[in-house]
């Protein structure tokens, strides 16, 4: 809720959310797209938009919307794991980025945001996590790199050169995978 948050509180609320999005609108879309062409493409695109739809927990929503929860966790492990190591190769601090991988992705209640988010902090040298509030709901989750520094506005900018350093990154690995997979022995195009 963006209402009681100062300009650093936002700007950390953004650097989550570019570095979550990385990984599911850009690296897991080029993973399966690799894997599966276009209709793997779009099938993943499908189960990350229903799981932002429905997956969250609310009593509205609770029946169903676990099942696209767990449907997206599934999908989105592979791009999860290409992003933070892409993170952590294209970041400032490679070293920070594995090391608060390591430490603290775990402790994330999502099993692909964590890895994520925890390799964006540590290669961009910032805290991320802590305590959040979503539509009235406040939430205490583990801070991820504890020991980089407050978010600030200026981070936004490299949280979003780091997203383009490694979407570009990601282009390139599954361009290359998808041409393997094209050119493996008794393979049909």
């Amino acid at each position: 809720d963006p209402q009681a948050l100062d300009a650093d509180g936002i700007a950390r609320a953004v650097v989550e959310s570019v570095a979550e999005n990385t990984s599911d609108a850009v690296v897991g879309a080029l993973v399966w797209g690799a894997v599966g062409g276009v209709p793997g493409l779009l099938g993943f695109r499908a189960v990350n938009t229903l799981d932002a739809m429905v997956g969250h927990k609310s009593a509205r929503y609770r029946r169903y919307g676990w099942a696209s929860a767990r449907l997206d966790d599934v999908a989105g492990w592979p791009g999860a794991r290409l992003t933070a190591v892409l993170a952590a190769v294209s970041g400032g601090d490679p070293e920070g980025a594995v090391r608060a991988w390591r430490a603290d992705a775990a402790k994330h209640p999502s099993p692909n945001a964590g890895p994520v988010e925890a390799s964006f902090a540590g290669a961009l040298g910032v805290r991320l996590g802590g305590t959040l509030s979503y539509g009235g709901r406040v939430e205490h989750r583990p801070v991820l790199n504890g020991e980089g520094r407050a978010v600030e506005v200026g981070d936004i900018d490299r949280a979003v050169r780091l997203s383009r350093r490694v979407g570009w990154l990601a282009l390139g690995v599954s361009a290359a995978g998808a041409l393997l997979r094209g050119s493996l022995p008794g393979r049909t195009s």
